[in-house]
């Protein structure tokens, strides 16, 4: 539990692997987390690298809570195991989120039915399988992409004044208001979430889905609002571009988060891919040199 942790401290960590597509492009992921300005810590994010059916699978999430931590901690532990575990993951990947994501919340809201107060996460996630990158978001954190030295956007935020966010709200009988910024029922500033049971039906956790080719990309940023709060696609991709350690990418958008005044916890993931020729032998290897607990400086302080 956050608990546990120095509440000021950067987490970060980061490992490296091969992609087993056509391509053979090496990737390396790093992450990081920071409390910020924020009273307490709500954001969680996970890194996974597994085989399923035969196939590797890399998973990259960040999940950011709202109403306490334990929405997105549960989307840590859950959503990537039983998305792992669907009998058609690797044969209809897209349906296989879909229904994972509609699973994983039906199974927090019948856990959180004791209760009394709401919660609820975001969730932004990226699948690397083969060749393919699947991007699945719902609430407003963020992926982008970076090609060609260009910041590409791989999901849109859910946020309830969007034209047809709100229309599907309104149509299902809740309603968007004013309230410092758009909410839904006056409440909630995001209009898809994990739980808030609250809310439901107008805050759901459908995943909106886009498939992104492998080849040519450079690198993908997941993170969390207190991140895109302050910066934008091109911002982001730009201050990270020449950064070839992914761990001090994530790392250093943290850092300049911060320094451009976020006040809310901030989540990032970077995963870097490098398409130099890759030898067969380098292809049967892999390592995973540092652990998700490992703390490092506080970026207040480092640079």
């Amino acid at each position: 539990m956050i608990s546990g942790r120095d509440p000021d401290a950067l987490f970060s960590g980061g490992g490296i692997s091969f992609l087993n597509g056509s391509g053979g492009a090496q990737f390396s992921y790093g992450y990081s987390s920071f409390k910020g300005k924020r009273a307490s810590m709500e954001d969680f994010y996970e890194t996974s690298i597994s085989e399923v059916d035969g196939q590797m699978v890399a998973f990259f999430g960040v999940f950011d809570g709202h109403g306490g931590a334990r929405t997105a901690e549960y989307l840590k532990n859950n959503l990537f195991k039983n998305l792992s575990s669907h009998p058609d993951f690797i044969r209809d990947t897209k349906t296989a989120i879909v229904e994972a994501f509609r699973q994983t919340d039906a199974e927090y809201l019948h856990e959180e039915k004791a209760h009394q107060k709401d919660a609820g996460s975001t969730a932004s996630t990226a699948v690397l399988l083969g060749d393919r990158l699947l991007v699945a978001n719902v609430g407003d954190s963020r992926v982008v992409a970076c090609r060609a030295g260009s910041a590409i956007p791989l999901s849109i935020d859910h946020k309830p004044d969007r034209s047809d966010e709100r229309q599907r709200i309104e149509e299902a009988g809740g309603f968007v208001v004013w309230a410092g910024t758009w909410r839904v029922g006056g409440v909630l500033a995001v209009s898809r979430a994990f739980g808030d049971k609250l809310l439901k039906p107008y805050v759901v956790a459908e995943p909106e889905i886009q498939e992104e080719e492998i080849d040519g990309v450079e690198f993908i940023i997941v993170a969390s609002d207190g991140l895109w709060n302050v910066l934008t696609n091109k911002d982001a991709v730009a201050l990270v571009q020449d950064i070839t350690d992914a761990e001090a990418a994530s790392r250093k958008l943290i850092q300049e988060a911060y320094a451009r005044g976020s006040t809310d916890n901030i989540t990032c993931v970077v995963v870097r891919f490098d398409w130099s020729p890759v030898s067969s032998s380098d292809l049967s290897s892999s390592s995973d040199s540092r652990t998700h607990e490992q703390a490092h400086q506080d970026p207040k302080l480092s640079q």
